[in-house]
């Protein structure tokens, strides 16, 4: 694969990162290092191999769960950039929608 600077700009707007020119071409060598390492992988026999159930052979390491004490909202909310009441606010992501009922139907049908 070719990894030139309009796949980095493109990767960049998916991304939604702002790449200086230095940081884009540090990141094609990366991504050039990382697909390199790919093929090599892709020359491995693997047919031998047999299924992995799991790649660690202690199984799964679980905890007690312990009750402790939460956050007090004001120190959760203490480096919040911005925030109103006891929430923090976001952009808006979701463009508005009619109102949906929960049979599915808008709520003007």
């Amino acid at each position: 694969m070719d990894i030139d600077n309009n796949l980095i700009e493109h990767l960049a707007y998916l991304s939604r990162l702002k790449l200086k020119d230095d940081e884009k071409e540090s990141l094609k060598n990366h991504l050039k290092k990382i697909l390199d390492h790919v093929d090599e992988l892709k020359e491995l026999n693997v047919t031998k191999a047999g299924p992995l159930i799991q790649a660690d052979s202690a199984g799964n390491i679980l905890r007690d769960d312990v009750i402790k004490p939460c956050l007090p909202t004001d120190k959760a909310l203490q480096n919040a950039p911005d925030k109103k009441l006891n929430f923090f606010r976001v952009p808006r992501v979701i463009e508005d929608a009619p109102a949906r009922r929960l049979d599915g139907r808008n709520e003007h049908e």
